[in-house]
């Protein structure tokens, strides 16, 4: 079985909502980062010295890989990403190898069964 992950930089209050849509999806769980700060094209603006950038949330999925473009849009959608600027961002890229995965491997294996 081979694997992408797929790694999210979110909103706080959009967590949540983004890791149910990725389980109905199909994703059997996720490490979550909490805390993290980016910027983007423009700095963030401040208060008398004060940020006042939102939360970031880092979301890492690892995903069978006949399942993961159907997540990584899914995850899109709800995070409105495409939609509105500064929402979050989320791309995957291919994993070589994982272990501790196995317990997960006889649910996928049904899974992408029928997807197929």
């Amino acid at each position: 079985m081979h694997f992408k992950m797929i790694i999210v930089f979110t909103d706080d209050n959009v967590t949540d909502a983004v890791m149910d849509a990725a389980r109905k999806a199909g994703a059997t769980g996720a490490t979550v980062i909490n805390n993290a700060r980016g910027e983007g094209l423009e700095k963030p603006k401040t208060f008398f010295g004060l940020s006042l950038d939102t939360q970031r949330d880092v979301l890492i999925f690892l995903v069978e890989e006949h399942l993961s473009r159907h997540i990584l849009e899914t995850i899109a959608k709800v995070g409105e990403f495409d939609e509105k600027p500064g929402t979050g961002i989320a791309f995957q890229i291919d994993v070589e190898d994982a272990v501790g995965v196995n317990h997960q491997i006889s649910q996928l294996t049904s899974t992408v069964e029928n997807e197929l």
